[in-house]
């Protein structure tokens, strides 16, 4: 398992722009719940579909006008 933790910019503290809420729902269309945290936005799943939903993800916000994206990875243990 990882643990995936990013954020998208440009941010608004309380106000997602498209470019926030299209990478969340990237990443929850693969069935993964998504975190929104003070500082980054967080979910975990498997290495495969990590991958899948990490690639989504910065398509997404890039496509609905984010500027910048920056991803975390890290395994732990289940």
């Amino acid at each position: 398992m990882l643990h995936v933790e990013f954020t998208v910019e440009p941010f608004v503290e309380g106000q997602p722009g498209p470019h926030v809420r299209a990478a969340v729902a990237a990443v929850e269309a693969h069935g993964i719940t998504v975190e929104f945290g003070p500082f980054a936005t967080e979910f975990e799943a498997d290495e495969i579909t990590v991958s899948r939903a990490v690639g989504d993800l910065v398509r997404e916000a890039y496509a609905n006008g984010a500027t910048h994206v920056t991803v975390h990875m890290e395994k732990i243990d289940v």
